[in-house]
């Protein structure tokens, strides 16, 4: 009978390939997965049903599990609704990156407002949560600002360009550009959901005014 040898060193490691965690890690994990799941539970009901419609007991019905273990995740549903107005960041942030660059960069304005216009209407609960006050006990944070600049930084990056290239006056900041124009848009935008501007068609036109006339007076500035 022929003994075969295996020596030590060809011995496949049990642990090779695998990633040990340390208790606490696992259960932190666990604990980011179910923030997950809760996040997507509530963001289903805010886009099935509306803002309104999001409440812990709702959420934690969708789950199947107690409101306890929602609370124990976030507090409060203000804690929740923090955790989607980032979903909305993020959705925002897709929208905007998916806007082909141009050297054109008033033309890139243009295209920039037009996918701002696009989220509002594709994403409408999570524009009523993160800029119509549809949770009124919740405000944004910090972090929550921070994540409204992440998704529009195209647009600050643009605005910033036009400056340097003598195409924007530098006089005022930059920021202060992008809020007016961030803020004379959702007007427009929330007239249109208030009901004030018609119906879909009629708003969209007179948003695409309300771009152009701001974009044209941005861009008239003549170099020195």
């Amino acid at each position: 009978m022929k003994v075969i040898l295996i020596h030590n060193e060809d011995k496949p490691s049990q642990s090779m390939g695998r990633e040990l965690k340390t208790y606490q890690e696992a259960r932190l994990q666990n604990t980011e997965n179910l923030r997950k799941l809760v996040v997507d539970a509530a963001a289903a009901i805010l886009e099935e049903e509306g803002p309104e419609a999001v409440t812990v007991r709702k959420v934690s019905q969708k789950m199947g599990c107690s409101t306890k273990i929602i609370y124990s995740l976030f507090v409060n549903k203000e804690g929740l609704a923090q955790q989607l107005y980032l979903e909305g960041c993020k959705l925002l942030a897709q929208r905007f990156e998916e806007v082909p660059p141009t050297s054109d960069l008033l033309q890139q304005l243009l295209d920039l407002g037009e996918a701002f216009w696009q989220f509002g209407q594709a994403h409408t609960s999570y524009y009523k949560l993160m800029f119509g006050g549809a949770f009124a006990e919740f405000k944004p944070d910090a972090e929550s600002m921070q994540g409204t600049m992440t998704a529009i930084s195209r647009l600050l990056i643009l605005i910033s360009t036009a400056q340097q290239q003598g195409q924007i006056s530098d006089q005022e900041e930059t920021g202060t550009i992008v809020s007016t124009i961030w803020a004379s848009l959702h007007g427009v935008i929330h007239l249109y959901m208030g009901g004030f501007l018609g119906n879909a068609e009629a708003a969209h036109t007179v948003y695409r005014q309300t771009m152009v006339l701001l974009s044209q007076s941005l861009f008239a500035v003549t170099k020195r």
